[in-house]
């Protein structure tokens, strides 16, 4: 049977979101069931994602714009850059305002444990479902989420990963819901998993990769290295080898200012709520992603 995936994404920033929708649209094992967006820009991001699944075929994949701003601090990410190259693309313009949040929910609930909801973006769509209605974290059959450092913190990344920071109230609420599997895959692994531009460009052949390369010229003009931060927590659901995890509970700094989002982690292998990625083996994915996007 195939999975369930209900994702939610600040596609538009950085590239490895459209990376991630173009591996989930490609995967025969994977049932998207819709998209939402977060951050600024929200809309001009559904339309980047609606680009991508009018390219794969799948028109039919509701796509619904989220919250704009953090739930209580000033918004770092405003704009969505790579919406630059939209027009070369067939893509939706319109979308249906205010009923992300509704929309997760009423699609948790017709489909109890059947859910996997894939994170890759700041929290404040997923803590505002959470917030209203508990009960969701019980009747997801899991919570794989790209955020955080565990670790390892990272020369010339300092403690806090952008996911978390963009929104730390929000991704404190998520961690604090308890999910029957809730697996974060933190920068301290996904930096791991890197390409240059000149290699991506020689890679990325298949057809839904097209409109990506497209969208990640925007992003190497200030980057000349792909990181796959998203696309390898993605992967993680499906192949569960790339990845080794191990269990135990993460809390996240809200009371100094100067930290707030960062992610503090504690082993605890028999009762912790969360798993956090410690391993990664880049061959594998790469083999593993390739491998879907090319047999498309």
């Amino acid at each position: 049977m195939k999975t369930k995936i209900l994702l939610d994404t600040d596609i538009g920033s950085d590239i490895d979101d459209a990376v991630c929708l173009a591996y989930l649209l490609a995967n025969p094992d994977c049932e998207l069931m819709g998209i939402t967006t977060v951050t600024g820009e929200a809309d001009l991001r559904a339309s980047l994602a609606s680009a991508l699944c009018i390219r794969a075929g799948q028109r039919q994949v509701p796509i619904y714009p989220g919250a704009e701003h953090p739930l209580l601090i000033e918004q770092k990410q405003p704009t969505a850059p790579q919406a630059a190259a939209l027009e070369k693309w067939e893509h939706a313009r319109t979308f249906p305002r205010g009923q992300a949040v509704s929309f997760l929910r009423d699609t948790i609930h017709a489909h109890p444990h059947e859910i996997v909801l894939l994170t890759i973006g700041p929290l404040t769509n997923i803590a505002l479902l959470f917030s209203q209605d508990p009960d969701i974290p019980g009747l997801l059959k899991g919570v794989v989420m790209m955020g955080g450092i565990f670790t390892n913190r990272l020369a010339g990344t300092g403690p806090l990963e952008w996911n978390a920071l963009i929104d730390p109230h929000a991704t404190a609420i998520v961690y604090r819901h308890r999910a029957k599997i809730h697996r974060s895959i933190g920068l301290d692994v996904t930096c791991r998993v890197t390409m240059n531009a000149k290699e991506v460009r020689k890679r990325f052949n298949a057809a839904l990769l097209k409109p990506v390369l497209d969208f990640s010229e925007h992003f190497f003009a200030n980057s000349p290295i792909m990181t796959f931060h998203d696309p390898l927590a993605a992967a993680c659901i499906f192949d569960g080898t790339i990845c080794e995890f191990q269990r135990g509970r993460v809390e996240v700094e809200l009371a100094s200012p100067r930290l707030q989002g960062m992610t503090h982690w504690t082993p605890d292998p028999s009762a912790g709520p969360h798993e956090i990625a410690l391993e990664v083996k880049p061959e594998k994915f790469f083999e593993h992603y390739f491998g879907v996007l090319e047999a498309a």
